[in-house]
């Protein structure tokens, strides 16, 4: 019986103050790590929400799937790809290639105190005589 007794006693009510040696009511004291409490309080919060909430999703208006376009990112090489640079296809020395002296070429040098030269096949009248300025200081005439 005493059992019984017990199971169907209802529980106190939690609402119930409690009295201190003094007399009076408890008193909330705040306790010195009062951030922690503010921080367990916000995890709290956080838990209790949740963090699957409404989603939203991408509408697709084809049928078709295309890839995303990926990070194109320019070339940098870590060293050249050729180990030394290219020199330029017509500089002074590849346009005139060496005197001619045959007899004509002599007697041109004699009589009109005129210089021959064999040059390049693709050098234009303009080139050659650059190449003639830069070689040996002098204006050609043709």
């Amino acid at each position: 019986k005493k059992e019984e007794e017990k199971k169907t006693a209802p529980p106190p009510p939690k609402s119930a103050v409690k009295s201190t040696d003094k007399g009076g009511p408890k008193t909330m004291k705040k306790a010195p790590g009062g951030k922690a409490k503010e921080k367990a309080f916000a995890a709290k919060k956080k838990v209790v929400k949740g963090r699957f909430g409404t989603r939203t999703r991408k509408i697709r208006t084809t049928v078709h799937f295309r890839r995303p376009q990926t990070l194109k990112l320019k070339r940098n090489p870590k060293y050249p790809s050729r180990s030394a640079p290219r020199s330029p296809r017509f500089d002074q020395y590849s346009i005139i290639k060496h005197p001619l002296t045959t007899e004509s070429a002599m007697k041109k040098i004699e009589d009109n105190n005129t210089l021959v030269f064999i040059v390049h096949k693709r050098a234009n009248k303009l080139q050659i005589k650059g190449a003639i300025k830069k070689m040996y200081n002098i204006d050609a005439q043709k």
